[in-house]
């Protein structure tokens, strides 16, 4: 594996080796991603993949009422478009920036060409995709059986793991979503952490303060999520 500081910061792409690297870089663009920006609608056609760098994007189910509830967080360990690598090509989420910052894009005909090689971005790939796969199964036990407070904690927990900051820019009502629960659990549950110093909230924004104890507050998927995503 190469650690080449020129590259982008996704972990994917700099998992790549040199030769294939080499092959996809003239086709790679960075972009910078404002807050909102949707990707792919569900139903729609993906002709673009997106590398993360310390962005967060979110894939969303929204219901006929309009609720939404998130299905996957992507930062800098994954990428956002894989049915159009899988073989559909079609999104069955909304896909959409979160926190902004910036990502690399590529043709997804293009990456899904050199997918169908079988070198290392095949495996690389498939990896992701039992990360995802165990990742979505986790969070439908997790939204069953813990409270809204473990769940809260562990959800911050992985946003700082993908950003790699402190400071997250997230309102109550934006977490309520993506937790698919209602704005008043997430009050309650944010002021619970932030009663005990944990985190501080203010004006859209949190502040983890004590990472070692909001672990030990954050339900077991935490460990799951961080071993799923970190280890080699």
């Amino acid at each position: 594996m190469i650690q080449d500081s020129s590259r982008s910061a996704n972990r994917l792409i700099r998992a790549l080796p040199e030769k294939e690297y080499a092959r996809l870089e003239p086709y790679l663009t960075s972009v910078d991603l404002d807050l909102g920006k949707v990707f792919y609608e569900a139903s729609e056609k993906i002709e673009t993949i997106y590398f993360p760098n310390t962005s967060l994007i979110s894939l969303v189910n929204t219901l006929e009422t309009g609720a939404t509830t998130e299905i996957s967080l992507i930062g800098g360990t994954g990428l956002v478009g894989l049915p159009a690598i899988l073989g559909s090509g079609y999104s069955s989420q909304r896909a959409v920036v979160q926190i902004p910052d910036h990502a690399v894009k590529i043709s997804a005909k293009i990456l899904k060409h050199e997918f169908d090689r079988g070198n290392e971005l095949t495996r690389i790939v498939h990896r992701y995709i039992e990360t995802r796969l165990n990742e979505v199964a986790q969070i439908a036990v997790c939204n069953r059986h813990h409270t809204i407070e473990e769940r809260l904690a562990r959800w911050l927990l992985t946003v700082q793991d993908l950003i790699q900051t402190e400071q997250l820019p997230l309102t109550q009502e934006f977490m309520g979503n993506m937790l698919g629960c209602r704005r008043s659990g997430v009050t309650l549950a944010a002021g619970s952490l932030q009663q005990s110093g944990l985190i501080r909230y203010k004006r859209g924004k949190i502040t983890i303060l004590d990472r070692q104890n909001l672990e030990d507050v954050a339900c077991e998927c935490y460990q799951l999520f961080y071993n799923n995503y970190y280890r080699e």
